[in-house]
């Protein structure tokens, strides 16, 4: 039996390594010759946090346009979210926020982290540290972080992190109702 069951969106543009940060947390293996995901993968992973089982369900998004009509349907009953950028590619950067107002056009709440992703490719970086950090706190958005899926540099962080703000999310959404009911 699980604590909780915690649902998980990753966006973020073709070619930002969301299915190989997926595979990097499930498996801990680095798989370069991944594929495009098509439409949208699923994904599980069991996980002990603080005493805590938790079953993890990963949905990842192709990030290619035309698959955009099927996203508002996978958000129903997402306690989290990864918003992945490419720190070698400005371009990904600069399309945070066409993904963030696919989210808020469905009147969606729940935490998100940015993700600036191939760390290991620091020396071909465009889009600096400091930017990142400023971007995701203009945003509201709940941590920034960059990671490497080739050699696994931050992703257990990251995860730890997202679980945690689901986690507190659920406890402060189940006060409210408690505390509606006492009222009634």
């Amino acid at each position: 039996m699980y604590d909780a069951i915690l649902k998980t969106v990753i966006l973020g543009d073709v070619g930002t390594g969301k299915t190989t940060l997926l595979k990097r947390f499930i498996n801990n293996v680095f798989d370069s010759n991944c594929i495009s995901t098509i439409g949208v993968d699923f994904q599980t992973k069991d996980f002990n946090l603080d005493g805590k089982e938790l079953k993890l369900m990963f949905w990842d998004f192709a990030g290619q346009q035309r698959f955009s009509y099927m996203f508002p349907e996978y958000l129903n009953g997402t306690l989290g979210g990864i918003l992945m950028y490419d720190i070698t590619k400005y371009s990904s950067f600069y399309h945070i926020g066409k993904w963030l107002s696919l989210i808020e056009k469905n009147n969606q709440k729940f935490p998100i982290i940015l993700i600036g992703t191939k760390l290991d490719l620091d020396v071909f970086r465009e889009v600096p540290h400091e930017v990142g950090v400023r971007v995701a706190k203009s945003l509201g958005l709940n941590g920034f972080i960059e990671c490497s899926s080739k050699n696994g540099e931050n992703i257990d962080q990251l995860f730890e992190s997202l679980m945690q703000l689901m986690l507190n999310n659920i406890l402060i959404n189940r006060r409210e109702i408690i505390e509606l009911e006492e009222i009634c």
